[in-house]
């Protein structure tokens, strides 16, 4: 009996890691900060991990993105498209071809990188609402410079993608777009399709433990619709504290652990 229920651990540990992680993205983001080390700890390899968490992930991004259609600003969508397809597909060649010390030995750099990430989106996130209120005049962006900022953020999400999301949505405020929804719109549809092209990539490269991925995936969803019912009730603030202490958390222990 206890040589069974040793056996079901790493899946106890995964249903765990991955409802958190689903409660922690629809409210605030960071979800990988939890799922991604729960598949390290129970042994899947440092690359695996990665996309096999990107896979179980992604299907919440796409429910975000029908959510939003609305305020896509048609005209920005091709640019957009194009260095997300392009950006997400190199960032995960690149991943798929990178040995698995080297993806160890960057790990906590990162979640740390992430984790900062997702600190400074709080400061710029108010500082795009306030430029939002403001009466402007709406500019059509130059496509290249903008395809050209874009295009790292989207390989940045095809190798690790963690905390990406505001680097979208500062590129695009710079470039003219001001008007919040349509920020935030073209943000989610951005790193969904970055994904995208990435799930594919490292489905068609073998890189999914599948038996792992349909368990975070199922649980993650769950976390997901649950956490999006409680999400206009807590202090975002206090939940973007959280998110970055867990990554910061996450961060030091692989340093320690593996330096």
């Amino acid at each position: 009996m206890i040589s069974s229920l040793s056996s079901h651990v790493p899946y106890l540990w995964l249903v765990a890691a991955s409802f958190l992680a689903g409660v922690m993205n629809a409210m605030a983001g960071g979800g990988s900060f939890i799922s991604f080390p729960a598949m390290l700890a129970i042994g899947v390899p440092p690359i695996q991990a990665n996309a096999t968490n990107t896979v179980a992930l992604w299907p919440g991004q796409l429910t975000s993105v029908w959510a939003l259609r609305t305020d896509l600003r048609r005209d920005l969508l091709a640019v957009v498209a194009s260095a997300s397809v392009l950006g997400g597909i190199s960032g995960a060649i690149v991943l798929l071809h990178t040995r698995q010390v080297t993806f160890m030995h960057l790990v906590p750099w990162l979640l740390l990188v992430a984790s900062l990430l997702f600190w400074i989106s709080g400061p710029v996130s108010r500082w795009l609402r306030r430029r939002s209120a403001e009466p402007h005049v709406p500019r059509n962006p130059a496509v290249i410079p903008l395809f050209l900022a874009l295009f790292p953020v989207c390989f940045y999400i095809g190798y690790f993608g963690a905390g990406a999301g505001f680097l979208i949505m500062s590129a695009l405020a710079l470039f003219g777009v001001e008007e919040m929804n349509a920020l935030n719109s073209l943000k989610v549809t951005a790193a969904c399709l970055s994904n995208l092209c990435a799930v594919v990539t490292f489905i068609f490269g073998g890189a999914i433990v599948w038996h792992y991925c349909l368990v975070s995936m199922v649980f993650a969803g769950a976390g997901g619709y649950i956490g999006a019912h409680y999400a206009r009730r807590m202090n975002a603030g206090v939940l973007r504290t959280i998110v970055v202490l867990t990554g910061c958390a996450m961060a030091a222990y692989f340093f320690w652990c593996h330096p």
